[in-house]
This record gives structure tokens, sequence and C-alpha cells, in this order.
């Protein structure tokens, strides 16, 4: 029996699905999501639950909302029974049941295998709004158009308003420094920037211009990078310690990174820390150098709504590395920023455990610092 009740966090995965062989289901928070597990469309209940959540089409625009139904039959991919229908219909493929064990929809009773057909209607923050068992047709269908017709906006679905948990902090950087640090990027132009997956065991950089379009310079001399450090030290340091009671001591990586309108630069929803090559990354840091000359190219945070988030010229915005965030795209002119992560002394030493995950280590070690 499903667990979860309103107001749970569910567990979170990665699954085969209809549209991606390594779906991560922590990728759908900013919506709310129909989450219906069905077993088999073959089987008489799990098809009766099936249609009568689908009935629902209108709801499922993968804007406000969006339906995953969670099937443990293969033929229920390879006689077509459960198809994905864009934009707002996709299935997991649990075939080896780990998903629907790790909910609770099946469980073992006197040697045998009990499956509960349930829908979860989970919140932006991919926490439960409603629970659905399935008992008759009727009821369950009832409820279910019941709980959707009633869901407020993304925005409204705390019936309070709700922020991000960032911190803002202006005057980190000095407008000549930002200058600087500018003049650098167009020295040497900047290279097209990747994102990090795991792959076969490996933390591993992939360049994908549809998920990520940027360019980044690393800053190479040891006198700026000790100045940067010292201000972060000095300016920003004693603010997270303030704000989030955490005590920074390491930087990893000293980038300027080039989001231009030309190419619509931007960064597609993710989180910093979700490989064993990124796991010690803390807190993520935007620092702006010239917030005035762009236009777009704000962070976003879907799991707490629309809003945005823009640092001013030489200030910072500090979030962690947990949070699902974007970058915007730049729509007028380039937006240039510096991009580090910070971390403490307890995750030093899952950095150093998880070098070998890492497909280039030296190089990951050359970008670290003291902060």
């Amino acid at each position: 029996m499903i667990p979860y009740l309103p107001g749970d966090p569910v567990p979170m995965f990665i699954c085969a699905s209809s549209n991606n062989p390594n779906y991560h289901f922590h990728s759908n928070a900013g919506q709310y999501v129909v989450l219906t597990f069905f077993g088999s469309a073959n089987a008489p209940e799990g098809k009766r639950i099936l249609e009568a959540t689908l009935a629902q089409r209108a709801y499922y625009d993968d804007q406000k909302c969006t339906f995953f139904g969670v099937s443990c039959d293969p033929s229920d991919l390879h006689e077509k029974r459960a198809v994905a229908d864009l934009p707002g219909i996709r299935y997991f493929w649990d075939f080896e049941q780990t998903v629907s064990r790790g909910y609770g929809a099946i469980e073992e009773k006197d040697g045998q295998h009990i499956y509960t057909t349930c829908t979860l209607v989970l919140d932006p923050t991919l926490r439960v709004y409603a629970k659905i068992p399935y008992e008759n047709e009727e009821q369950y269908a009832s409820r279910l158009k019941e709980a959707l017709a009633s869901l407020p906006s993304v925005d409204d679905h705390a019936g309070a308003p709700i922020h991000a948990p960032v911190l803002i902090v202006p005057r980190v950087f000095e407008p000549e420094l930002c200058k600087e640090l500018i003049a650098i990027y167009e020295r040497h132009g900047g290279e097209e920037s990747g994102f990090m997956k795991e792959i076969g065991g490996k933390t591993v950089g992939i360049v994908d211009p549809k998920f990520k379009k940027r360019r980044d310079v690393f800053v190479e001399d040891d006198a700026l990078k000790k100045h940067i450090v010292g201000l972060l030290g000095r300016r920003l340091r004693p603010e997270i310690r303030r704000a989030f009671n955490f005590d920074v001591t390491h930087l990893e990586r000293y980038i300027v990174a080039c989001y231009d309108s030309e190419s619509s630069g931007f960064f597609s929803r993710h989180r910093d820390n979700t490989t064993k090559g990124t796991a010690h990354r803390r807190f993520a840091v935007t620092i702006n150098l010239n917030t005035e000359e762009f236009e777009g190219g704000d962070l976003r945070f879907p799991e707490f709504g629309s809003r945005t988030y823009r640092a001013p010229t030489g200030g910072a915005v500090v979030f962690g590395c947990g949070l699902l965030h974007e970058a915007l795209p730049v729509t007028k002119g380039k937006r240039y920023a510096f991009l580090p992560f910070l971390y403490d002394e307890a995750a030093a030493k899952i950095r150093q455990q998880n070098l070998g995950y890492l497909a280039d280590a030296p190089d990951a070690m050359a970008k670290a610092g003291k902060a």
C-alpha cells in the first residue's frame, strides 16, 4: 500500500520512460504531476484506472500539469497499450519494479506480490497534494476530476507567497574587477560549456546545445585568483554563515561565463550536485558582471514559482546546489557572470573520495581552490 499522504515528499528516482532511457523524476518540479501506478494496462483494474486517468486529458499540458503512468508490464510497451502523447502524457517503464516497490505499490503477502493501483497528485515541489486510491471507477474518476479542477496556479499552490531560499549579496566585486574579468573573456573568446552527467558510473562533461548554450573562460592568473578568494572570504563567506549557518572553506572553479543573445544563451532546468563527481558541491554562486547591459538571462527556481532573480553588477545570488534552477535565455546583449561553487571541509573529503568517478580527475582538481 502506498503510504504517502498529502504533505509528504515522495522518493526521487531515475527510470526508463517513453521518451528518455534515464529519466530523472526530480526534473518535473515546478508543475503539478499526476503519477498513476497502474501496473499493467492488460490487467482489468490497471486498464480501468488508466482509462479514467487519461479521461482528464485536458489538464495534462506540460505547463501547469503533466501525467506519468507507471507500468511494470513490458507488453504495455511492445504491444503499444501505453503510448506517450505529448505534450503532457508519458510513461515510466518500471519493468524491474524498482519504482513501484519504492513507493509501496507492490507488497509481498503470503508469498504473493500484491499490486495496489493508486494515483498521487504532486505539487510543484513534488510533495503529495492529493492521494486517490482506486476502489471503483466511478468514485475514482470523480475524486480525480475534483482534485485536478481545484488545482490553483503553480505560483499559488502553497496558499501564500513563497520565495526560493536564495541569498542576494550586493557589492561583492568592484566595478573594476567586473570589467577586468569581462576583458579576460573577450581576449580568449570562450569555449562551449557543457554540464556534468553520470555515464557508465563516471561523471563526464556533456555538451548539448538543446540543454545549454554558454561559453566559458577559466581564470588562470594566480594573483587574480588569490584576489577573488580574498573578496569572497571577506564579503560573501560571513553572509553565507549568517544566512545558512554554513562555513565555506573551499571554492571550485574560477570561470567567467557568457550567455549571448545572438545564440539565445540559456541553461535549462538542472541541479548542480546530482552526480558522484559533483556530490560535494554545497552552494552555487552567480556574480553578474554587467547587469545593466543585457535583457533576459535571469535565474528561476521552478519549485518556488515563476519569480526570477537577478543580482546587480558585482553582486551575488547564492543558493543550495540541490535546488532545481535555470538560466533563462538572454534576449538582448551579452550576460557575463562569474560562477563558482562553494563547499566546506566535510564536503572536501567527499570530493576526494569521489575523484575516481571523474572522467578527468587531474583537471577537476586543478579547477579547485581554497576560499
